[in-house]
């Protein structure tokens, strides 16, 4: 499904059955034996389909263990970034002379209940366009589709800045009509080939009752 998202050199795995555990290296398997078994499995399966996508640039299987910020860390040379929720798990890597960062996030196409989770998450300026877009089309959940968005631009910024990005320090603007977004930030960007970025750009799809985002910082 991503790879229609992330066509190359972008390289994609993605599944939507968990693999046995036995698949997971030592070294990741310390991080979750004290986990419930969801957190098992998807921790593992995720990082199996990272392993398949690194071996198309010829990388041999290894550990894929999170660093600062929970961020994965890549062998030298790549970017990448995981995605897991109920029921679909996929990765995303490239080689760091194409892209500077990226940022993946997968979540169920069903709407937020809970209020006081869509106020933490946006701004009171982001929340007309997802009644009007409701509205436009009913079938994709606008207010997941907005998290998960943001979800994508804290991966693809994190590892350019080595800091947090709070859910109101961008302001995400969607467009329906090329399944693109925009945000603009509300604190100063990192500093990239000697400019500094104000906003991220990314693309969405919705398929087989998934919303899934990404955001590509390339060179």
């Amino acid at each position: 499904m991503i790879d229609k998202l992330l066509p190359a050199p972008i390289v994609t795995a993605e599944t939507f059955e968990d693999f046995p555990l036995s698949e997971m290296y030592p070294e990741e398997w310390a991080l979750v034996e004290n986990a419930v078994p969801k957190r098992q499995k998807e921790f593992g399966t995720v990082r199996a389909c990272a392993r398949t996508a690194l071996s198309h640039f010829g990388i041999a299987p290894a550990p894929i263990l999170p660093g600062p910020g929970r961020a994965p860390q890549w062998p030298d040379g790549i970017v990448g970034a995981l995605t897991h929720c109920n029921g679909y798990r996929a990765a995303a890597v490239a080689r760091t002379r194409d892209l500077h960062s990226l940022g993946l996030d997968a979540e169920p196409n069903q709407p937020i209940t809970d209020p006081g989770v869509l106020d933490l998450i946006t701004l009171p300026e982001e929340r007309p366009q997802l009644t009007r877009l409701a509205a436009l089309e009913p079938d994709v959940s606008w207010d997941r589709l907005i998290f998960s968005a943001k979800e994508s631009v804290y991966k693809a910024w994190y590892p350019l800045t080595s800091r947090w990005l709070d859910f109101h320090q961008a302001h995400l603007t969607l467009d329906p009509t090329d399944a693109t977004f925009t945000a603009r930030l509300l604190v100063p960007g990192p500093v990239v080939d000697g400019t500094t970025i104000e906003e991220f750009n990314g693309r969405w799809m919705v398929g087989a009752g998934f919303v899934v985002t990404a955001v590509v910082v390339g060179r």
